[in-house]
């Protein structure tokens, strides 16, 4: 019988509601804690891919007439399946890799403690009505008319939604008062800031208002669809009205906890920091960015303040010769390889913000983007997210092009920003180096308030307050909205931002130090491009060889045995 350890004990004392629970549920295995250094197994490294390929097919969950079964037989049934595939992962012999493939292992277990986490502690279907609510919101903004297989298909899809939120009520028998708020709140107000969702002028009143929307344009467009509409309107007024009633009884707290956010970490995110590291951290960032903006306004104190964009026509023109700025610099000034398959034109990659007209003003970002759009374009564009995500799309390795690591993608698209100051984009732009501080600190902020959210120091509402208290024209719907997605998406999520961009420049120190004169940032920045989206301690190993961070995280407590009290 092995004894759980010290660790793994204190953990679950520690543990907040949400983690006792789980301990206590059925679980089909406790799992084995492997010592520090790679497994000494048998399995070659074509089974570990072989073992990759079957985990990747079983995570996405087939869904029945577009309705994903969330019932706790289906997702009891799914822990034990997982837990079958999380067995065969110490029979590796991991020892005898190389450290390229030692980088791919620790990958693919980090996949699964994520699904493993997400299974038996985060629950979004059991603790989140918001997970039910941005599932139907995206079906309200289909483009009608639709043609007649898709009609039929989307028809199905409508009439599901009565079954679907009456099994949510059973499903979610442990909701989070944060979650329950913002669930909310979405159910009958717009976001204010339009993630990922058409334009309209005015804005639709969240859930209800987006089946409000695609009613009016089905009663010219495709009438037959109306009674199915109706039903589905109906079903959600209802799923709002048992979530207002229920809303007293619902008090647990939204975060997982410190041991739980330090345990994911460092078997999920494969970072070298515990939570506490990050916040000192991130409160030291906060502290730099506010001392960069404060010298940087006194620099340009006779400079003319960089006012907003008037008209669309003005936007878009600002948007082009910003495209072609950055393009030119990194081609000049050697910075990054542009592909070929790359589209020339800023209209075929893509841009974060359209120009938007709202009866209250710009929001936050577009009170940056309106004043010059380059750092939202560093970051979200060119060679930015969409940049990288081209890039990312040739990645061919069968594990590296599956991994999709916040702290990278994040990570790289904020090293973008003051990185652009250091190597001279905004020399003749001294104001916007203003704005790339104020998103500097905004970030630093964010990741303290995300930390806090997850080990439950700090609300929605106190993060959102916190917030605003460092950052220059950040508005309540931006701020609830990043508060809503930290708190909601995998721990920590809106660290990797400030958190994955220190890593990437401490990277870049250990290789420039490693090669000395030899080094070439267009080198190292086309490595980042080319080899896939792994957490930057990976990266870090497998470009450098550097170890010291990698000896730490070999060691791994399986989630179950986390949380057992004894042993098994």
């Amino acid at each position: 019988m092995r004894l759980v350890s010290l660790a793994a004990i204190a953990m679950l004392l520690a543990a907040p509601a949400s983690l006792a629970q789980a301990a206590q549920a059925p679980s089909p295995t406790v799992g084995t804690s492997q010592p520090a250094g790679p497994p000494t197994g048998q399995g070659s490294y074509q089974e570990l891919v072989q073992l990759f390929d079957q985990f990747n097919a079983w995570k996405t969950p087939e869904p029945v007439n577009g309705i994903v079964d969330y019932s706790p037989q289906t997702m009891a049934a799914r822990r034990a399946e997982l837990a079958a595939l999380q067995a065969r992962l110490p029979d590796f012999g991991v020892a005898g890799w190389d450290r390229h493939q030692q980088v791919d292992y620790l990958a693919v277990r980090a996949q699964m403690d994520l699904q493993d986490f997400t299974l038996t502690v985060t629950k979004p279907w059991a603790r989140d009505p918001g997970m039910y609510v941005d599932e139907l919101q995206r079906l309200a903004y289909v483009d009608l008319p639709l043609a007649a297989d898709q009609r039929a298909r989307y028809q199905d899809r409508l009439r599901t939604i009565p079954a679907y939120l009456a099994q949510a009520r059973i499903n979610l028998d442990s909701v989070a008062a944060d979650y329950a708020d913002l669930a909310i709140h979405s159910l009958s107000n717009g976001d204010g800031v339009g993630h990922g969702m058409p334009y309209r002028a005015v804005e639709p009143a969240g859930l209800i208002g987006w089946f409000a929307d695609l009613r009016a344009r089905a009663e010219t467009q495709q009438p037959d669809l109306l009674p199915d509409i109706d039903a589905a309107q109906q079903a959600i007024a209802g799923f709002r009205d048992w979530l207002v009633t229920a809303r007293p009884g619902m008090t647990t707290a939204a975060g997982v906890g410190k041991p739980a956010y330090d345990w994911f970490l460092h078997h999920v995110r494969l970072m070298p920091y515990n939570s506490d590291e990050i916040v000192t951290l991130a409160e030291r960032e906060l502290e730099r960015h506010w001392a960069n903006y404060a010298t940087e306004r006194h620099r340009n104190r006779n400079l003319p303040e960089l006012q907003l964009a008037t008209s669309a026509e003005e936007y878009e023109k600002q948007l082009a010769g910003t495209d072609a700025k950055i393009r030119k610099w990194l081609k000049d000034e050697e910075i990054i390889t542009i592909p070929d398959y790359i589209p020339d034109s800023y209209t075929e990659v893509g841009f974060n913000a359209p120009w938007v007209v709202r009866p209250d003003g710009p929001m936050f970002w577009e009170q940056v983007q309106f004043r010059d759009v380059s750092p939202d374009h560093l970051h979200a564009t060119f060679p930015g997210h969409r940049f990288d995500g081209m890039t990312g799309k040739r990645v061919t390795h069968p594990i590296r092009r599956h991994v999709n690591d916040s702290g990278r993608t994040e990570g790289w698209g904020f090293y973008l920003e003051e990185s652009a100051i250091q190597l001279g984009l905004f020399d003749d732009r001294p104001r916007t180096r203003e704005l790339i501080y104020i998103f500097g600190l905004f970030r630093a902020a964010r990741t303290i308030g995300d930390v806090k959210m997850q080990r439950n120091e700090m609300t929605v509402g106190g993060a959102m307050e916190f917030w605003k208290e460092w950052t220059p024209y950040l508005d309540d719907n931006v701020a609830r909205v990043d508060a809503g997605i930290y708190i909601r998406r995998p721990p920590g999520y809106g660290m990797t931002y400030t958190i994955g961009a220190i890593q990437l420049q401490k990277m870049l120190v250990d290789r420039r130090r490693q090669l000395g004169e030899k080094f070439s940032i267009k080198e190292f920045h086309d490595y980042l491009m080319n080899t896939g989206r792994l957490p930057v301690s990976l990266l870090r190993y497998d470009l450098t060889g550097h170890d010291d961070e990698i000896r730490k995280l070999w060691a791994h407590v399986p989630l179950a045995t986390a949380m057992a009290t004894e042993g098994s």
